[in-house]
């Protein structure tokens, strides 16, 4: 199957409510609409993540093959690094929201994240290729709700620590389903199994794509980025430079790893059957195992691994993509005019994802219909294209009207 999905919604795929775009020669400090720079990066991780559905495979080599594996598994962590930055958005930023207003936020995140799991099981009805991730980054905005009035520096010790151990638990949890019947009972009792026709709460939580123990710090670290001042060249200096740090961290421990540690390349080879265990520091192309998951497979660093150095690996390549784009909207203005486009997907983030799964139903693309990459222009240049016209004319995405409208009930909450 076909892994990453996408906006955030995804966070992005639950973006805050969308304005026009500024123009480009308005600075980071003007309060006219949402950040450009994060509009373009959420833009990005929408784009790779069509790449991922219906673009080429990375076993076509050369450089296609590797800017294809660029964007498995980290344009969906790009993704929910910047559902965290939505939600502050929405809380409120730079000083979280107090009082009745503060009130009203949490409830406003409360029912997106419920219609987003609905939205998310509703598309995974379609049965298509594409695991769809907006269920679970809807069930993570409940769970990280009640860390929207901390600081950054708290933010960032709380995404680290839940990097480091936030595998191993999920790991050990693994270990138990498999080992035991347990899951079952607690499968049969929960009614939004019953409902979906899924394994329900477990299967956001532990045993899904994108489980919520290890997707929680992507979400977190976002929340971190968003209480930053990104107005100022050296936040971003400093941003960019931690992205790079855990980088290599993340992917450069895991090569080590499975280097140094006797055997440990030998036994992910036989866990997937021979799968490209000499990737595994850094590419899905290793797979995944097919009976049981031995314990070596914690120094795994590839994007779906689930493991501490993909963690660690895949947010700060999402800080990095992050980054850049922030300093391209504060001092490049002729490429962000370019670019415009890239930040108007990005500002329809929901729209865009949830059209790219319902075209993919309708065409089918799990039949292949033509050629992959001919597939993926397609795709990229409708989006580029109707958003673009889109945005000119109207401040929301057709999707995130429905969103603002249905959670404008939250005006109530006294």
């Amino acid at each position: 199957m076909t892994h990453d999905a996408p906006s955030a919604p995804v966070p992005a795929l639950a973006p805050p409510d969308p304005r026009p775009s500024r123009p480009a020669d308005v600075p980071l400090t003007s309060s006219a609409g949402r950040l450009i720079g994060i509009d373009l990066a959420r833009g990005l991780a929408v784009l790779g993540m069509y790449a991922a559905h219906v673009g080429p495979e990375p076993t076509v080599g050369g450089p296609l093959g590797f800017l294809a594996e660029l964007a498995r598994g980290r344009s969906s962590a790009l993704f929910a690094l910047l559902a965290g930055f939505s939600l502050v958005l929405i809380t409120g930023r730079p000083r979280p929201r107090t009082g009745r207003a503060g009130r009203q936020a949490v409830g406003r995140i409360v029912l997106r994240a419920l219609i987003l799991i609905a939205a998310g099981y509703a598309l995974t009805a379609l049965d298509t290729d594409v695991e769809v991730i907006l269920a679970f980054y809807g069930l993570i905005f409940l769970l990280v709700l009640p860390l929207y009035r901390l600081r950054a520096r708290n933010l960032a010790l709380l995404a680290a620590a839940s990097a480091l151990l936030m595998p191993v638990l999920l790991y050990e949890i693994q270990q138990a389903i498999q080992e035991g019947d347990w899951a079952d009972t607690i499968i049969a009792a929960d009614p939004l199994a019953r409902v979906s026709g899924t394994d329900g709460l477990l299967e956001l939580l532990f045993t899904g794509e994108y489980p919520a123990l290890t997707w929680m710090p992507f979400v977190i670290a976002g929340m971190a980025v968003a209480r930053l001042d990104l107005s100022r060249a050296r936040t971003r200096t400093r941003l960019a430079l931690t992205g790079g740090g855990l980088a290599v961290l993340g992917y450069g421990g895991s090569w080590m790893a499975l280097h140094l540690v006797p055997g440990a390349l030998a036994t992910v080879a036989a866990a997937t059957d021979g799968g490209g265990a000499a990737s595994a520091w850094w590419s899905d192309i290793v797979g995944y195992p097919d009976d049981g998951t031995p314990a070596v497979w914690l120094l795994v660093g590839a994007p779906h691994s689930q493991t501490t150095f993909s963690v660690l690996g895949n947010t700060g390549a999402a800080l990095l993509v992050v980054a850049a784009c922030v300093t391209v909207a504060a001092r490049m203005p002729r490429l962000t005019r370019l670019a415009r486009p890239v930040a108007a997907v990005g500002s329809i983030a929901l729209t865009a994802y949830v059209a790219h799964i319902l075209a993919i139903d309708v065409v089918g693309m799990e039949e292949e219909p033509g050629p992959a990459l001919v597939a993926l222009l397609v795709f990229v240049t409708a989006a580029l294209l109707l958003a673009t016209v889109w945005t000119r004319y109207f401040r929301r995405g057709p999707l995130e009207y429905v969103l603002h409208g249905a959670t404008r009930v939250t005006r109530h909450i006294r």
